[in-house]
């Protein structure tokens, strides 16, 4: 279909990349899960999954889009089910954010892990809509998507890293220190 086509280099960079952070993800979470503090499983699942959940999706996304589709009709159907779907994941997201004990939601962290990813998923969904008749702006619908779901996961990624670097090894170097002066 020669209206995706013009996108190729577009889903190749955000493919590369979103592919690459979830590997470095991973990497990181690796080597500062030493200690983790109490609560820790309901605080990742909250601000540490979606990460790697949007990410997966640009991915996805990626690859989906750069299938050798005839029409834009089953991309689109593809395309809206997986912004239903994030629709969806967004506001399981949102509950397990209200319910983990570990630490408070302040305004930045409501806005990067339910506003921006709602809005992502949501132009997902319009956009498979309105692809039969606009192809090319749902297009852009869906490459803004995409690169929003991309920064999102940037974003949280350097959150999540930043605050266990130095919220919870620094607590626990600073237990350590205590300990290990008695």
């Amino acid at each position: 279909m020669p209206e995706l086509a013009k996108w190729d280099n577009f889903y190749v960079i955000v493919g590369s990349a979103a592919g690459a952070l979830i590997g470095l993800q991973f990497v990181v979470l690796t080597l500062i899960a030493d200690r983790p503090p109490a609560g820790a499983e309901e605080a990742g699942a909250a601000f540490g999954s979606p990460t790697i959940v949007h990410f997966s999706v640009a991915l996805l996304m990626s690859a989906l889009l750069h299938a050798p589709w005839q029409t834009i009709i089953l991309a689109a159907e593809c395309w809206g089910v997986v912004g239903f779907g994030g629709l969806a994941y967004t506001a399981i997201v949102i509950g397990r954010m209200h319910r983990q004990p570990v630490y408070k939601p302040q305004f930045e962290d409501w806005l990067f892990h339910s506003a921006l990813p709602f809005i992502a998923y949501a132009m997902l969904a319009i956009s498979a809509f309105a692809a039969p008749l606009h192809t090319h702006d749902a297009l852009f619908g869906v490459g803004g998507a995409v690169l929003l779901l991309l920064f999102v996961g940037i974003h949280n990624a350097w959150d999540n890293v930043a605050y266990h670097v130095l919220v919870n090894v620094a607590s626990a170097h600073g237990e350590r220190g205590k300990n290990d002066g008695k």
